[in-house]
């Protein structure tokens, strides 16, 4: 999503709401095309023989019955995946949610006004308060411009959810409250949380109905800096909220009872400050995609930038009240499982290896100037990276938004296609000619490009197959055999993927994301005009994956394709 957003200040944030069109429902036949062609990188010929016939089995008997029952649903809904998704993929998890379903980012303000400098956390995370809190004011003055592509508005409902929302944990599913209201809507929120040293505090941002400035909003983090610094460490109760999602439920309701406006949970947008002055953020994925948090961060880096990383407004500081720290009362049940919590937090955290480089060779600029979509340059260069690697193909899960539609959120991209493969395999050959090379590589690009096309149109097929599967278990139906079938998790069903991967769009907002499987990979990547950013994690405690062999293969595969590509194509 190249063009980020609308020009226009008139149009109001969520205008165009109303009239956005529903999340189509594919046809069913063409949705199992798609999935046939998506498993054959994964199969020899006799697998692939088979899992035809329980395609063919499938369309012709109880598919076309669920797809009729789904064609039934979506009447009656205009996004008829919307709840199924925000449970299945994130509510109903049981995983802990904050290393393995929410994502993370450093801040881009490194770049320029914002070096690492010890004693400017203070005053740096005022600064950056300030900013962040503006976007929440416009945003409730629905002042945001409307995100388009050409003169399409996207749907913007994600951004309702980035301020005041809350994951609330459960025994068998967790929940999403939100409190966010646009000034038109009524009242929202205005207090903010700060958690330091185990401790948690809130201050009112609005004081007299005005946005407190820089330097109050110093003041509040001062007091609270130095409360923190010159008094014991507090419980640390926030570790719970890294614990499997049911043990975070059980303790909770033992650590939460009294005041039911007191509420504990996953926040969803948890900016991160260091003592050096260096600043990130870690968000719920339930709330909302990647997307909506790159837009404000990159609106607040603007800011920063423009205003020199300096505030240049009045030095004046109202009297206003103090923050309130929160105290909770605990018993040595919940301080042990605090305890337990960490350890085990820090034991898998431990376990994860992050590679992050920047590629500053070329970047955007030239791949379009070769006629290269740069996002499906980079997806064939991790193609063959991971080839090159461990010698097999690599079932991929790639990011395709389709905000086109009514609370369209995203839909799932397979770059390894039989094209990607065949090209990869001619890298791969000594005996292959230049040309055919080329030929191969840009029919590979030309695959995945109408694919993802296709799946920001409402045209994919995972979530199709997804509410087929929902529907069948709904009924109380026998899962049936397309899903149980050894090719389905091979190829990336059922959440399999061996490559996770998303970009983080065009603006200067890397970000970081776990593996989906233990032999897996994770892989963000953020294209600029000069370079590609890349940022990719492993499990070390799989012997067969390494993050930064694979970070290496795919700059040595970037070298690779811009140099086997002439200048017109």
């Amino acid at each position: 999503m190249e063009n980020q957003m609308a020009e226009s200040t008139e149009e109001r944030t969520f205008q165009y709401q109303d009239s956005l069109p529903s999340l189509p429902v594919p046809s069913l036949e063409e949705s199992l095309k798609k999935y046939l062609e998506s498993v054959k990188p994964f199969a020899n010929e006799e697998e692939y023989k088979k899992t035809e016939e329980i395609v063919q089995k499938f369309q012709n008997g109880i598919g076309e019955k669920l797809h009729q029952k789904l064609l039934e649903r979506a009447k009656g809904k205009r996004n008829w995946l919307e709840e199924w998704w925000l449970n299945v993929a994130y509510l109903d998890v049981r995983i802990p949610s904050q290393i393995n379903v929410n994502f993370a980012g450093p801040a881009n303000h490194v770049e320029h006004f914002w070096p690492p400098k010890e004693g400017t956390q203070l005053e740096r995370g005022s600064i950056s308060l300030w900013h962040n809190l503006n976007f929440w004011q416009l945003l409730r003055k629905e002042k945001v411009p409307v995100q388009k592509i050409g003169n399409t508005p996207l749907d913007m409902n994600q951004f309702r959810m980035i301020f005041s929302t809350c994951k609330v944990p459960g025994i068998s599913r967790d929940s999403l409250i939100n409190y966010f209201r646009t000034e038109s809507e009524g009242c929202s929120p205005s207090h903010l949380a700060v958690l330091c040293r185990g401790r948690v505090f809130v201050f009112d941002v609005m004081h007299e109905g005005c946005l407190l400035t820089p330097p109050e909003i110093l003041r509040q983090l001062t007091y609270i800096h130095k409360k923190c610094h010159s008094e014991p460490d507090g419980p640390g109760i926030a570790v719970l909220t890294s614990e499997e999602r049911t043990q975070w439920a059980k303790v909770m309701k033992i650590a939460l009872t009294g005041d039911p406006t007191v509420r504990w949970g996953d926040k969803s947008y948890n900016i991160i400050s260091f003592s050096n002055g260096v600043f990130g953020c870690n968000c719920d994925h339930a709330a909302y995609d990647a997307m909506a948090i790159i837009h404000i961060t990159s609106y607040v880096d603007e800011k920063i930038f423009e205003n020199e990383g300096r505030w240049k407004g009045s030095e004046e500081v109202q009297d206003i009240p103090l923050p309130e720290e929160l105290v909770f009362t605990v018993d040595e049940k919940i301080l042990n499982d605090v305890t337990q919590a960490k350890a085990k937090f820090l034991k898998q955290s431990s376990d994860l290896q992050i590679v992050a480089y920047p590629f500053t060779y070329f970047g955007k600029k030239l791949t379009k100037k070769k006629m290269l979509h740069p996002d499906t340059f980079v997806q064939l260069a991790l193609q063959l990276a991971y080839y090159r690697l461990h010698g097999r193909p690599g079932c991929c899960y790639e990011t395709a938004m389709t905000r086109y539609f009514y609370h369209g959120r995203t839909e799932t991209m397979r770059p390894c296609t039989v094209e990607a493969v065949r090209w990869c395999q001619s890298m791969q050959d000594p005996s292959a000619s230049l040309l055919t090379r080329q030929q191969k590589m840009l029919q590979a690009f030309a695959k995945h490009n109408k694919m993802m096309k296709d799946c920001s149109a409402g045209k994919g097929f995972d979530r199709h197959l997804l509410g087929l599967l929902l529907i069948a278990k709904e009924e109380g139906l026998p899962v049936p055999e397309l899903f149980t079938d050894p090719l389905f998790s091979r190829s990336g069903g059922g959440g399999n993927f061996i490559l996770s991967t998303s970009l983080t769009g065009y603006l200067k907002m890397p970000g970081v994301v776990v593996p989906m499987v233990h032999n897996g990979y994770g892989f963000f990547y953020n294209i600029r005009d000069d370079r590609f950013l890349v940022a990719c994690t492993a499990w070390k405690s799989c012997p067969e994956t390494d993050a930064e062999k694979l970070v290496q293969l795919i700059f040595q595969a970037f070298h690779d394709m811009i140099l086997m590509t002439p200048s017109r194509l």
